[in-house]
């Protein structure tokens, strides 16, 4: 699988309607279409997508939607559910973290204390990171760690990013995003 189809299927997942196990199983359905060791790409190619969304902005843009209670998992998973904004939305936000201002499910966060948000409409989404396993899993038929081995094997042939030796960047500020989420005082 190369990147424009692993994309073209997050696109899909991002205009599919219902709920987010319904999105998930029509994504789970496309990918048992395709042999096995595509779906093992399909992985590798969310997994770098993934990785690319380890900025230091984005991960206090997600504090502040959150009300400071992003986790390191919990970051791990609003960088799954970003993927599967689809590439368009996934880019303007890695351009400009500010952009999460514009996607109509952060904005309906605004305003609203977490304690009353529904698991649903926190911006993160943990079992897309499972899906392909599942698939893997239901077309090779093979012992647990067979896909992971996979994946390894795929991810070691593969060039990783090398980090910037350039120093700190400026981060950029995320105005609009600050005032739908403004800090509170704690009582």
């Amino acid at each position: 699988m190369d990147e424009k189809t692993f994309w073209a299927l997050m696109d899909e997942l991002s205009r599919r309607t219902g709920d987010r196990a319904e999105r998930l199983s029509g994504l789970r359905e496309e990918l048992l279409r395709l042999p096995a060791e595509a779906v093992v790409e399909f992985q590798a190619h969310l997994e770098a997508a993934c990785d690319a969304v380890t900025m230091e902005t984005l991960l206090r843009a997600v504090m502040r939607i959150e009300s400071g209670l992003c986790s390191d998992d919990g970051f791990d998973y609003f960088a799954l559910w970003l993927v599967a904004q689809g590439r368009t939305t996934y880019e303007a936000v890695l351009a400009d973290p500010d952009a999460l201002a514009d996607i109509p499910e952060v904005r309906a966060l605004a305003g609203r204390d977490v304690r009353v948000w529904r698991d649903d409409e926190w911006p993160e989404w943990e079992e897309l990171d499972y899906v392909a396993k599942e698939a893997f899993d239901a077309l090779a038929g093979e012992d647990e760690e067979a896909f992971h081995e996979a994946l390894e094997a795929l991810q070691e042939g593969r060039d990783t990013p090398e980090e910037d030796e350039a120093g700190a960047v400026e981060e950029p500020e995320t105005p609009r995003l600050d005032a739908l989420f403004p800090v509170r005082a704690r009582a």
